[in-house]
């Protein structure tokens, strides 16, 4: 098994003798999954290379403000775009995280995996994986520092950005003395991180507030007072006029009551397929736990998908995670 300073040498490698690449996220992408995709673009600019980004549908409109967001092809709203034979995902746990996107894979695409979750399966021809990295940001940071390009502005503030999303603005356990040494060296480039975290963090929309009051309307907690769940409706959704990027940190709020080990928020995608998303204390390792429903994450954040009604799908979980605790 290689080390991870010769998965960043052998990505290098393959970026420099490959053109033509397509460069994609995980659907319904956060803050590291969007600022990923773009500081992979921006290299490729620098390095001449030609390329396409691309998400199954739109990014957040809190994240315009990042260096081309408006270049990253909506799918969901696009015209074909042919095959690519160089693809690079960012921050997809695993392959079918890539959603429809891949329809635009070529059958003998080669693939470079880069992410930070520990559950992936190094799914890459090259595969440039770090699970202790706070963010796929970091391991980009790692990767552009093998690169002789002159960083600006705009390469610092997209890569501020993942780190300041996924360790929820330098909070979480994930906060290491490497984030803050990469912090400190984007803010001397001239980031505006205060102005970054009200955006990020502390901004809420009009829909935003309607659907959380919506979702704390639905607040259950088990009889031991340690796991906590909510749900949202399509019809919740529709009634608030809230999208999906509206939902963002709803289940912090179950999770972060007194006492509770994990927060859960169940979103119901239609009568037969519901969104579950989870968060830990600490105590149980919740990207165990999504797998065995076919997701992933990490041991304190992980998510997936049950097809399956809400009805049957809430006591599923709940039972799952009592086992764990």
């Amino acid at each position: 098994m290689q080390s991870y300073e010769q998965s960043l040498q052998q990505t290098r490698k393959f970026l420099l003798e490959h053109d033509d690449y397509l460069v994609v996220s995980h659907v319904q992408p956060d803050g590291d999954a969007v600022s990923s995709t773009l500081a992979v673009g921006w290299l490729l600019s620098c390095l001449g290379k030609k390329y396409t980004m691309i998400n199954e549908g739109p990014i957040p409109t809190r994240m315009e403000y990042l260096w081309h967001s408006s270049d990253i092809v909506n799918m969901s709203a696009a015209e074909s775009l042919g095959l690519y034979s160089n693809v690079i995902c960012v921050d997809c746990a695993d392959f079918q995280r890539v959603g429809m996107t891949q329809r635009y894979f070529a059958e003998d695409a080669l693939i470079v995996n880069i992410d930070h979750h520990p559950t992936n399966n190094g799914y890459g021809f090259v595969n440039l994986i770090k699970p202790d990295a706070a963010a796929t940001a970091e391991i980009l940071f790692d990767l552009l520092k093998t690169f002789e390009v002159d960083w600006n502005i705009d390469i610092a503030t997209a890569i501020y950005t993942g780190l300041l999303t996924d360790t929820g603005g330098f909070r979480y356990s994930n906060t290491s003395s490497k984030v803050m040494s990469a912090v400190s060296e984007l803010l001397a480039l001239g980031v505006n991180g205060p102005e970054l975290a009200e955006t990020l963090l502390e901004e809420m929309t009009l829909p935003q507030v309607k659907v959380l009051n919506r979702a704390l309307n639905t607040l259950q907690l088990s009889l031991e007072g340690d796991i906590a769940w909510v749900h949202v409706t399509p019809q919740d959704m529709m009634d608030c006029g809230a999208a999906n990027e509206d939902l963002e940190g709803i289940v912090n709020y179950p999770r972060n009551i007194r006492g509770v080990e994990v927060g859960i928020l169940f979103k119901v995608i239609h009568d037969h397929a519901v969104k579950v998303s989870l968060r830990s204390a600490g105590k149980v390792d919740v990207a165990a736990l999504a797998q065995i429903f076919g997701g992933g994450g990490h041991t304190r954040a992980a998510g997936a998908r049950i097809e399956a009604a809400l009805e049957q799908v809430i006591p599923q979980v709940l039972k799952e995670v009592r086992r764990y605790l």
